[in-house]
């Protein structure tokens, strides 16, 4: 896929002149310059777009031959302004459109059957279920949504009501990021308001551990579901161990290890309301954790200094990565590096480890390779034991690698 523009145009590239034989195309239309499988379409790459394709309309996409290639949701002055959904010369319509709701909640319910062992988990993910820009999680009885397209927020009206009645949920809570309602133009007034206000918190059980999921504090959706079945092994393979979890966010990590037999267990991060609410998070579950408010590293440093170590380290940081400028993405590759060797120093030798990246635009090899270097340069060999990633909760379309965005690295360091 051809890199995206650094500073898109607000409005099409496309041409005034319409493609000879469109007038036989089915409306409304974009047509590609350049083939790509990939579903998110630049301005630069758009050719020209019939006059009735409106911002948020389902339109039929065709390639630089004239050929029918897929349908997307179309907006003009959005930075992605082509959201191709489906690809192939079936039109894409608003029942089949809908479908994929159904197809989502088949998968959760009646494959992985997921609210067996939790009743928090992702509903919807966006690319990996067809439905670009739209982010569902399920909290208990409340819906965490996440809206970051026109095309999607047009039709919430119509799902909100299909999500409730399939998953016996009764509330929600929207969130759409400012500058992006500003620029893909989301009116409030386009999804009607809940009879009963949003819920400022929820709690949640996960296998066995209990949460306070905080909307209104929390980041993205409220809680990374996403750990889910890590945060499970995890507490599996400490029971024992002195366990450190650096970046802890509201204590997964540390309260599975906890709830698993770990004796000693601290947890640290730099956000002092995530702290604030792991150490709810513990008293939900009535259990002890060694709470530190702090810079990883600089209170990692400081501990190496006082020769400190632990048996078990997790470092689950949040994304450090966030353009493809070759610039800002060597700063936030800089990062990792510099956290992970710091966090393999406070680990015992033949310690467990196990590193985190969920930057979707650092890919796995990479990923690898930054944090063995930082092992090396520290003399530190690593024996990998597995490479994991979200749940399948989150699945990952082959045309869009890079939502692909969670990578586990599980070692032992020597």
């Amino acid at each position: 896929m051809p890199p995206p523009p650094r500073h898109p145009r607000r409005d099409s590239a496309a041409s005034s002149s319409p493609p000879p034989g469109s007038e036989n195309w089915l409306r409304p239309w974009a047509q590609m310059k350049y083939f790509s499988f990939h579903p998110a379409v630049y301005p630069n790459m758009i050719r020209a777009t019939s006059p009735d394709a409106g911002a948020g309309d389902l339109v039929n996409v065709y390639d630089k031959e004239g050929q029918l290639f897929g349908s997307g949701f179309y907006n003009p002055k959005a930075h992605v302004p082509l959201r191709v959904l489906q690809h192939g010369e079936n039109v894409l319509t608003e029942d089949a459109l809908d479908a994929r709701l159904d197809a989502a909640l088949d998968l959760r319910l009646k494959m992985l059957r997921l609210p067996d062992t939790t009743d928090a988990w992702r509903v919807i993910s966006s690319d990996g279920d067809g439905l670009s820009g739209l982010v569902v999680d399920r909290y208990a009885d409340v819906l965490s949504i996440e809206v970051t397209s026109l095309g999607v927020w047009r039709r919430l009206r119509r799902w909100l009501p299909k999500l409730h009645a399939a998953l016996g949920t009764k509330q929600h809570v929207i969130d759409v990021d400012a500058d992006i309602a500003r620029i893909e133009g989301m009116r409030r007034a386009d999804v009607p308001e809940m009879d009963d206000p949003a819920p400022r918190s929820v709690r949640v059980r996960e296998h066995g551990v209990r949460y306070q999921v905080n909307f209104e504090d929390g980041h993205k959706t409220g809680f990374f579901c996403d750990q889910r079945e890590n945060r499970l092994k995890f507490g599996q393979l400490t029971r024992g161990r002195r366990v450190l979890d650096l970046c802890s966010y509201t204590g997964g990590f540390a309260l599975s290890a906890r709830m698993a037999g770990c004796e000693d267990v601290t947890g640290v991060d730099l956000d002092e309301k995530a702290i604030a609410q792991a150490k709810k998070n513990a008293d939900l579950n009535q259990v002890r954790i060694d709470w530190v408010h702090g810079d990883t590293f600089t209170w990692g440093r400081q501990m190496q200094q006082n020769g400190k170590q632990w048996d078990a380290v997790v470092l689950d940081p949040p994304k450090l990565i966030f353009s493809r400028d070759a610039e800002e993405g060597q700063l936030g590759r800089n990062k990792y590096y510099d956290m992970n060797a710091v966090a393999l120093g406070l680990l015992e030798r033949g310690g467990l480890f196990v590193t985190c990246s969920c930057s979707g635009l650092l890919d796995v090899a990479e990923f690898e390779d930054i944090v063995m270097r930082a092992a090396h340069r520290n003399k530190r060999r690593l024996q990998i034991l597995d490479r994991t990633g979200a749940g399948a909760d989150h699945p990952v379309m082959s045309n869009c690698p890079e939502s692909r965005y969670l990578k586990v690295l599980w070692c032992l360091a020597w």
